[in-house]
């Protein structure tokens, strides 16, 4: 007999992605994320295929993360990042007929995003810098750690980071033989994902300032001068450039924030010659990028755009209906879809022959792989088999889809996952998950925490609301302004739709969870009915009006997405608080929260728990210390492990009769 899917099978998941061909096509690069459990951390390690032989060897095998690989014009040298257990990341060098590791530099602050110059003597990479601090500094400067921090900007910490501390990226430029390092960029701002035009002259980033963390710009640094072109007008927010092979054009990602933060990325090209921009994916009412919630892909980064070599067009990576697949533009704005099929692809590189593509895919009943796709052809060739075993072992629930009409009219998608194990004649208990966001959207990925509920003995239903990123711009927009209105209807209809239609279901058994957002919902939904027997919260928001101003950007959301301040709509932040339903909520709640949780702090739930205690309600709060809002995704191994374990548990105990 199979087995069932546990929280501890959370070790054998391995996060395969990040392919890049080399220059001429012979090798490729990609990195495996695998699960270290006897230092409660990741191994990142970068493995090589060599095309003519069809052979994977690894490359890297010391504990640490090796990552972010980036080849030479040339392809004889691979620059890449190496964090040693406990250490800095620094920049290492290896050449790509194999041998030793290089490691460039010794700088005490860290190093990110290498790029080579064009003639591969140079790489230009990040660093997070003081006004005070240098590249030239081998060792930090002494910490008083009960001096006063002082801070001027309205953005003083961020997630997954903490307290800034007047740190900015600047783009430094690293000599491949000497380690010699220049600092190019000083203004107080952050310089990132730059890129070097095939020229050698120009140097592209995107740069943002802490007074407007939500505005970012496009820039042109000159190599031959020094001088600073702006491309775009600060309306909006910007990533991804990249430059056509001719030069010529330089392609973006961003928008102009027509819906503030829920304002689809289009993609942008500009002329370096005319210096006009043209939106070529105005007409497109798609996301363009990789929206898709999971709890299964660690150490992946953004896709930028892939040119075809006549600098006629570019691929891209497309979110709609659940599916994230990839798409081709021209520079005229024709666009069409390349592969868009019920899957999750993450990364792709394109062989230097067009011919192919390497592809880092998910499916509902598959963590990530690594596929080859022959353009023109809908079948894959799979060339990794990470989960091999464990797929033939275990027992996995297979989502079904269905749809319904929600009140307004409009078509809601979602999925059923039945139990792993059905009896014939049992009923079994069903649990409601939310994703957050809203902004995002559910799709056809390898959910863990699913599978576990689902070997659990429980069906989950989760859907895309009203406000989720997939179905177009004018259904994602709608919830701004009305939080627990449209998108509560709709989470109860997918409840009601899948009982109406599956008679295993017990309707006396209903469980909710979901995180930030959907954390938010959950509060939400039980204090405003009482059908749920179960619920759990996780990093939540039960108070808009303190998170207004403990929030890393608290200020901004909560005027965007709740339509309001505290300065003249307090009753309104109020109005749309969980917490002023407290009185109202009688099913038993599980609280899980970050201790070092920046987007939706720790206050949000020790306001929640204290209120329902002093009501006399049955509640618990677990906090995880050192944590951050992305824990249940890219927290350490075992806390990652203990959060499953109490959802687990608290469900056992609540939903078992």
């Amino acid at each position: 007999m199979k087995k069932s899917v546990v929280a501890e099978d959370l070790t054998k998941i391995v996060s395969v992605s990040n392919p890049i061909y080399s220059p001429d096509g012979k090798k490729a690069v990609f990195t495996k994320v695998t699960v270290n459990e006897q230092r409660d951390d990741y191994n990142i390690h970068l493995w090589m295929r060599n095309e003519a032989e069809a052979k994977i060897s690894q490359w890297t095998f010391e504990d640490g993360k090796h990552h972010q690989p980036a080849w030479s014009n040339d392809g004889e040298q691979l620059a890449f990042i190496l964090q040693k257990p406990k250490g800095i990341p620094q920049l290492a060098l290896i050449q790509s007929q194999g041998g030793g590791i290089r490691i460039l530099t010794k700088i005490p602050y860290g190093i990110s995003n290498p790029v080579f110059s064009s003639d591969g003597s140079f790489i230009y990479a990040g660093v997070p810098l003081k006004q005070t601090e240098s590249v030239e500094d081998e060792e930090k400067q002494e910490r008083d750690d009960f001096a006063p921090a002082i801070y001027d900007d309205l953005t003083y910490k961020a997630d997954g980071r903490g307290f800034l501390e007047g740190r900015f990226t600047q783009i430094v430029k690293v000599d491949t033989l000497s380690g010699k390092i220049e600092q190019i960029t000083k203004q107080q701002a952050n310089h990132v994902n730059h890129t070097i035009s095939p020229c050698g002259k120009w140097l592209a980033y995107i740069q943002t300032t802490l007074r407007t963390p939500y505005i970012s710009d496009v820039f042109l640094f000159s190599l031959e001068d020094g001088t600073t072109k702006k491309v775009t007008q600060s309306k909006g927010a910007y990533s991804s450039v990249s430059f056509s092979p001719n030069g010529e054009k330089l392609v973006f990602i961003g928008h102009e924030r027509e819906f503030q933060n829920a304002t689809f990325p289009s993609l942008w090209l500009y002329d370096l010659k005319g210096e006009n921009i043209l939106n070529l994916s105005e007409m497109l009412d798609m996301y363009v990028g990789n929206c898709v919630a999971g709890d299964s892909v660690i150490g992946d980064v953004n896709q930028i755009p892939q040119w075809t070599k006549d600098s006629q067009g570019f691929y891209a990576l497309v979110s709609d209906q659940g599916s994230t697949g990839i798409y081709y533009f021209s520079i005229e704005g024709l666009a069409y879809p390349v592969r868009l099929e019920a899957e999750h692809i993450t990364n792709f590189s394109l062989h230097p022959d067009e011919t192919k593509m390497l592809v880092s895919r998910l499916s509902s009943i598959s963590p990530s792989e690594l596929y080859e796709l022959t353009l023109g052809e809908q079948a894959l060739k799979q060339l990794t088999f990470e989960h091999e075993s464990f797929l033939k072992e275990h027992t996995l629930s297979v989502p079904e889809p269905f749809s319904f009409q929600s009140k307004e009219g409009d078509t809601v998608y979602g999925w059923l996952m039945k139990p792993a194990h059905v009896e014939e004649g049992k009923k079994y208990p069903l649990i409601l998950e939310i994703h957050g966001g809203p902004h995002a959207m559910y799709g056809h990925t390898y959910f863990h925490e699913f599978q576990m509920l689902a070997s659990e003995g429980y069906a989950i239903v989760y859907v895309n609301p009203h406000g989720s990123h997939g179905y177009g711009q004018m259904f994602t927009d709608r919830v701004r302004g009305n939080y627990g209105d449209v998108d509560y209807e709709d989470v109860m209809d997918a409840v009601d739709y899948v009982l109406e239609t599956d008679d295993i279901l017990d309707e006396t058994r209903l469980g909710v969870t979901g995180g930030s957002y959907g954390g938010f919902m959950t509060n939400w939904i039980i204090g405003q009915t009482d059908r749920f027997k179960a619920a759990i919260t996780q990093r939540s928001i039960s108070n808009w009006i303190s998170f207004y101003g403990i929030s890393d950007i608290g200020y901004f959301f909560t005027r965007w997405q709740i339509g309001g301040d505290i300065y003249d709509s307090i009753d309104k932040l109020w109005d749309r608080s969980p917490l002023k339903y407290a009185k109202q909520m009688q099913t038993p709640l599980l609280i899980l929260h970050s201790d070092e949780d920046y987007r939706c702090p720790v206050d949000q739930a020790e306001q929640l728990f204290v209120a329902l205690k002093e009501l006399g309600k049955d509640t618990r709060l677990i906090k995880f210390p050192k944590a951050s809002h992305d824990l249940s995704r890219s927290g350490h191994p075992a806390q990652r492990i203990q959060r499953l374990t109490f959802i687990n548990e608290w469900f056992r105990e609540k939903l078992s009769t």
